[in-house]
């Protein structure tokens, strides 16, 4: 599979998320850790085994972040073409079974957001996939567990640089 694109402020956010989880999140764990030993018996140490839990989790947080940017590539907006639908485009969507539009900008990962009037969906989502390298006018099909959607494409705002 090809590297996704992400925005430099996309793996920023990502990295900031993992410096807080092993320079802040997992010392205060371990700390917790080491105070719940100096307690005794680890057998019952309800304390003890939460933190461990959590420290699990920090850890498997952490690889699954790191394992996100590895897949990744950062990619400059301004260097996306125009005119067709691409990373950072906001594009405007007719549903052709019932006429209503909707909006969508291509984002990498990190950066999804399904809230708000313009729905931020990933690159690799399957209705992205469908509308990447599509104009105005086009139409394209895509597959999703309820059938197969149907769309014509608007309107394409070129990524904000």
């Amino acid at each position: 599979m090809d590297a996704q694109p992400i925005s430099r402020s996309g793996y920023e956010k990502i990295r900031e998320e993992i410096r807080e989880l092993e320079e802040v999140q997992l010392p205060a764990v371990t700390e917790r850790i080491k105070r719940a030993r100096e307690e005794g018996d680890l057998k019952e140490n309800a304390e003890y085994h939460a933190a461990r839990e959590q420290q699990g989790y920090i850890r498997a947080k952490i690889s699954q972040l790191r394992t996100k940017l590895a897949g990744c590539r950062i990619v400059e907006k301004s260097d996306m073409p125009k005119g067709v639908v691409a990373f950072g485009s906001v594009v405007t969507v007719k549903d052709l079974s019932d006429g209503l539009e909707e909006q969508y900008e291509l984002v990498g990962p990190g950066e999804e957001d399904y809230d708000g009037d313009v729905m931020k969906i990933l690159t690799s989502s399957p209705i992205a996939q469908a509308m990447l390298g599509k104009k105005v006018g086009d139409r394209f099909e895509t597959e999703v567990p309820a059938g197969t959607l149907k769309f014509e494409i608007i309107d394409i705002r070129d990524p904000d640089v």
